[in-house]
Parts: C-alpha cells; sequence; structure tokens
C-alpha cells in the first residue's frame, strides 16, 4: 500500500465517518434508543474517526521517509482492519441488537493495537 492509497483511504474512511455519525444521529435515533445502543454508536463512531485521522498521518509520515514505508504500510493495514471489524461490528450490533457481534469487536482493537505499535516499532527501528 502507497502513501497516496494510505492517504486516500484515509479521506474516504473521515468521510465515512461523519457520515454515518449524523445518519445515526438523526436517521437512526429512534431505533439506537429503543435498542439501547445509542452509546455503543458513538463509541464505533469515534473510534472510527480517531482512527481515519491517525491513518490520514500515517500515509502523510510515509511520504517523508522511504525507510518508513514498509512498516507504516503494515500499520495502515491494520488500522483499516480495526476500524472495519471493531467500528463495523458495533454499527452492525447497534441497529441490529444482535449481541454476539460483541465478541467480534475485540479483534478490531487487537488490530488498532497492532497498528499503533506498528507505528512505534517502525520509526524506533529506522
Amino acid at each position: 500500500m502507497n502513501s497516496k492509497q494510505i492517504i486516500q483511504l484515509a479521506a474516504i474512511l473521515g468521510a465515512l465517518a461523519v457520515g454515518i455519525g449524523a445518519f445515526g444521529a438523526h436517521g437512526l435515533e429512534d431505533l439506537l434508543a429503543k435498542n439501547g445502543r445509542t452509546e455503543t454508536f458513538e463509541i464505533a463512531v469515534k473510534y472510527h474517526f480517531y482512527h481515519a485521522i491517525a491513518l490520514l498521518l500515517v500515509g502523510i509520515l510515509s511520504t517523508t521517509k522511504v525507510s518508513y514505508h514498509r512498516g507504516l504500510s503494515f500499520s495502515a493495514i491494520n488500522l483499516i482492519i480495526g476500524i472495519l471489524i471493531f467500528s463495523g461490528s458495533l454499527y452492525i450490533l447497534s441497529i441490529s441488537n444482535i449481541t454476539w457481534l460483541g465478541a467480534v469487536t475485540p479483534i478490531g482493537g487487537i488490530a488498532f493495537i497492532v497498528g499503533w505499535i506498528g507505528i512505534f516499532w517502525t520509526v524506533t527501528k529506522r
């Protein structure tokens, strides 16, 4: 994954976080309240958005040093996986109230952690 692709994905994921957050606040407000999942949905949006911003910064950082590219690409992939699994499972849980999806969410959390450790390792190693 090259720097341009990372930055493009960060922009798309950031835009989706804003759109999903707005849709949740306005279009899904009653459903989320009925399911008792408003807070769960908000957590999903927050983590989605935080990690879209982190992904943007990873993309920008990867343009500054060629030696960082491989490690930052690894980190970017893990941040993307984290958004898809962590936030994605919480979005679906919030809307559907299928509670077993909560068991999937930590896998996305682990991907986030691996992504952050990858950033640390990349800049420390070089």
